[in-house]
């Protein structure tokens, strides 16, 4: 399918930031000329970061939010806790992942009306009671008179170590979303296995999975759901013993969400409490280069596409990519790699001192892998049993 081949710049626009978090799609979509006129965002640690990174206007809870200045675009990474694999999976209607529902509110009462609505989410909303979340934003958007396509895409495709997977929901009444979305695609690269790789896991999972990624981090996340941040290890197969297994440093966790180091430095009040929420903030957060890619293309799009498509009911769960208007979809093939621009390894991404992962940390994350049927890359249990030994004698000299 396609539309007329035409190169057409568009204007520079206009955005009201809600659910901002640390900002991640204000600072991607800055870096194409766009203007954010409002932020709102609840968490207090989130606002401290964003007042000191933005001279706009601020409200600081979308539920009692009136009204939205004239903008262009509205975009929200809603709440993803109810949507979430590693989150409570209570759907749409859940308590945090329900306050989509205000964006809505807002975009009716507008005038005049924003042109472009995007939204951002994880990709298990899309299996999640069948699609549920998907079909409840599309019908929404269908009811109002919106076109809408989304597209899961992978934050490796714009050379950032972290495999990081996120839902782009692009939708308007007098603009075409399509061509936006799908008008690059370079299909997978997934890095290959090198002399010199590292590898990225979670230490808090072993028994059902680990996210294990070569020359990347899995996921960044917010925390466990004991609310206690959590960052990845990573396996360091040529480092010396005691030295192998470590996590990175907050300000590469930064780097590795496309925000400059020390982005979340302003959310830390108490110099006793070290990194305090911050890696709660980074892992909430919009991958800044995906959102500069939005900010690029929706500015000059080629408004010709060609993908294969295929009509759908929405009835059961959702395809990596589609598009639809009024009560009807179609499915697109196209693959979460827009593009493939040039990827640092871990190893050579990470600027700043790594930190042992603790004793107490290694021998948990061990216990498991032993009673696991998971398979794990060669040499990577005896690693981690060495780390351990090697931990347990530094806690027995201290």
């Amino acid at each position: 399918m396609s539309a007329r081949d035409l190169t057409v710049p568009a204007p520079r626009l206009r955005i009201a930031g809600l659910f901002a978090g640390i900002g991640g799609i204000e600072v991607g979509m800055r870096a194409h000329g766009h203007r954010t006129e409002l932020l709102c965002e609840l968490d207090v640690s989130a606002q401290r970061v964003l007042r000191a990174r933005f001279r706009t206007a601020f409200h600081d809870d979308v539920t009692t939010l009136e009204a939205l200045p004239e903008v262009d675009l509205v975009a929200a990474g809603f709440p993803c806790q109810d949507l979430s694999q590693a989150g409570r999976t209570a759907g749409i209607a859940g308590r945090q992942s329900g306050l989509v529902s205000h964006v809505f509110r807002l975009l009716d009462n507008a005038t005049p009306e924003p042109r472009w609505l995007l939204l951002e989410n994880v990709p298990f909303m899309l299996q999640l009671d069948r699609g549920q979340a998907m079909t409840h934003l599309t019908t929404e958007l269908g009811r109002r008179g919106y076109r809408w396509a989304y597209r899961v895409v992978d934050a490796r495709s714009f050379g950032l170590p972290q495999r990081r997977q996120r839902v782009l929901l692009l939708a308007s009444k007098t603009e075409d979303p399509r061509p936006v979305l799908f008008g690059e695609d370079t299909g997978p690269s997934e890095p290959a296995v090198r002399d010199d790789s590292v590898f990225g896991f979670y230490w808090t999972e072993g028994l059902r999975g680990l996210g294990l990624a070569v020359d990347a981090v899995p996921t960044l996340k917010g925390g466990s759901t004991l609310g206690i941040p959590s960052p990845p290890a990573i396996w360091m197969p040529d480092a010396p013993s005691g030295e192998q297994i470590v996590t990175p440093d907050i300000r590469d966790a930064e780097r590795l969400q496309g925000f400059e180091a020390d982005w979340t430095a302003p959310a830390v009040i108490d110099p006793a409490k070290r990194n305090g929420p911050r890696w709660k903030l980074v892992g909430n957060a919009v991958s800044v280069p995906v959102a500069s890619w939005i900010g690029e293309r929706i500015t000059v799009v080629d408004s010709s596409w060609a993908a294969d498509v295929e009509e759908f009911a929405r009835d059961r769960s959702w395809p990596r990519a589609a598009w639809g208007e009024d009560d009807r979809a179609w499915s697109v093939e196209v693959s979460m790699w827009p593009r493939q621009e040039r990827f640092k390894p871990l190893g050579a991404f990470l600027q700043h001192p790594t930190r042992p992962l603790t004793y107490r940390a290694t021998a948990g994350f061990y216990e498991r892998t032993e009673r696991s049927t998971l398979r794990f890359p060669e040499g990577f249990r005896e690693a981690v049993r060495e780390h351990r030994d090697a931990m347990n004698g530094e806690l027995a000299i201290a």
